[in-house]
């Protein structure tokens, strides 16, 4: 095989995998399955497309391949007869695949989204599954990412499937109101990829950018399938402005670089761009929740406290009684009060900030977070309680799993 074609093969199946696994898992009903046989569609086009050509229509290609396995299998079982007339549906088994109906198409992939994202799963094996149907990753490079044997990675993936199975979920787009309801399931496990990768929770790198640019894709996907949901688009303007810092935030060796230590002629100015179309399309759909006007959902909420320093030229110019403003507004949690402690400090000096944060020492969540003893270590060091300061660096220190932060962390202590 050719570089060139191996290369081709690999980039249509990127792009065409959760297609093509949606598509039979319409008429299988069973994810597990759906992957399996469009596996062995891809097999195919590795043993075809070297010696006859990469097809005209790939993707076509791919989904009638899959989808003729797919009665192959129908064909094997009791049940065939039943389920023929559904089978010989011409969008289903010969036509091409750009004969079928945008909206068939979109359809499975909302269907597939749902389902990869089902509550009924572990939020580790809705990642994991995420990522590898509607990714197209594969085992090993979901485990590089997250720094867990593949071996970890595959079993989750087998139990999510065999779950999905046992529980007899159906491949099908939930009711309006089960759709809203699960709609945050599926926002939530975006973020979850896009935040491992923003800021790896372990291992020897600060950010891992891959899965930041995969879980943005993702949301991309997700706001032109649901284009009338504002959280949809509150959340790619979150991880579009977030994003759009990354070569800001890490030095030369690799070492973490704080918000307001950034430079920020570094920042990608188009994804802000981005972001904030994103955002405005997320507040027109909101209305707003709160007498203030800040209304919205959690995530356009965090994306417009995002927004706020992507307009700032400047850390100084940072409207910090807005960003202290907008956390209010957010669901109160201690993460939440947390970050609310930092903008307080921002908009109103340390001693404000230390006032809202001290009552979260004693919160049990927090026990081993070790941003609470990094930000009150921030905050005692401007209040020149360096000894304090010091501690608190240490101890955070002692609770981070990820080796640049470690290091950042004792030499802001040793420099005390």
């Amino acid at each position: 095989m050719t570089t060139d074609t191996h290369s081709a093969i690999e980039a249509v199946w990127r792009i065409e995998a959760a297609r093509v696994i949606a598509g039979v898992a319409r008429l299988v009903g069973d994810v597990g399955l759906a992957e399996e046989l469009a596996q062995d569609a891809l097999l195919a086009a590795l043993e075809q497309w070297p010696a006859e050509g990469v097809p005209r229509n790939p993707g076509a290609w791919l989904m009638t391949t899959a989808k003729r396995r797919a009665i192959d299998q129908i064909r094997r079982r009791e049940r065939f007869e039943a389920r023929m007339p559904d089978l010989l549906q011409p969008d289903t088994v010969d036509g091409e695949f750009d004969a079928v109906g945008e909206d068939t198409i979109e359809d499975d992939l909302l269907r597939l989204i749902f389902t990869a994202c089902h509550p009924v799963l572990t939020s580790e094996s809705r990642v994991a599954l995420t990522l590898r149907v509607l990714g197209g990753l594969s085992t090993d490079e979901i485990a590089r990412a997250f720094l867990v044997p593949g071996a970890t990675v595959g079993q989750r993936i087998s139990r999510a499937k065999k779950t999905l199975a046992d529980a007899k979920v159906p491949f099908e787009l939930p009711d309006a109101v089960a759709r809203a309801e699960r709609l945050a399931s599926v926002l939530e496990v975006i973020y979850l990829i896009f935040n491992e990768g923003y800021s790896a929770t372990a291992g020897d790198d600060w950010m891992r950018p891959a899965l930041c640019e995969e879980a943005m894709r993702l949301g991309r996907i997700l706001a032109g399938l649901m284009p009338a949901e504002a959280e949809v688009h509150g959340l790619v303007a979150l991880m579009e402005i977030q994003a759009s810092r990354s070569a800001a935030r890490t030095g030369p060796a690799g070492e973490p670089i704080v918000l307001l230590e950034q430079d920020r002629g570094r920042w990608d100015r188009l994804l802000i761009r981005r972001g904030l179309a994103a955002l405005d399309k997320a507040e027109e759909l909101s209305r707003p929740s709160s007498s203030s006007g800040l209304g919205g959902g959690t995530y356009t909420l965090q994306a417009a406290i995002a927004a706020c320093h992507a307009r700032a030229a400047t850390a100084a110019d940072t409207d910090w009684h807005r960003i202290a403003a907008l956390y209010a507004e957010l669901p109160p949690s201690p993460i939440v009060e947390l970050n609310r402690a930092v903008a307080v400090a921002m908009a109103d000096g340390p001693a404000a900030g230390l006032a809202v944060l001290d009552p979260l020492r004693t919160d049990a969540s927090l026990r081993n977070y070790h941003l609470l003893p990094t930000v009150r270590a921030d905050f005692l060091l401007k209040l020149g309680r360096h000894d304090e300061a010091r501690a608190e660096f240490e101890r955070a220190a002692a609770m981070t799993r990820n080796e640049r932060e470690r290091t950042m962390l004792l030499d802001r202590a040793a420099a005390l």
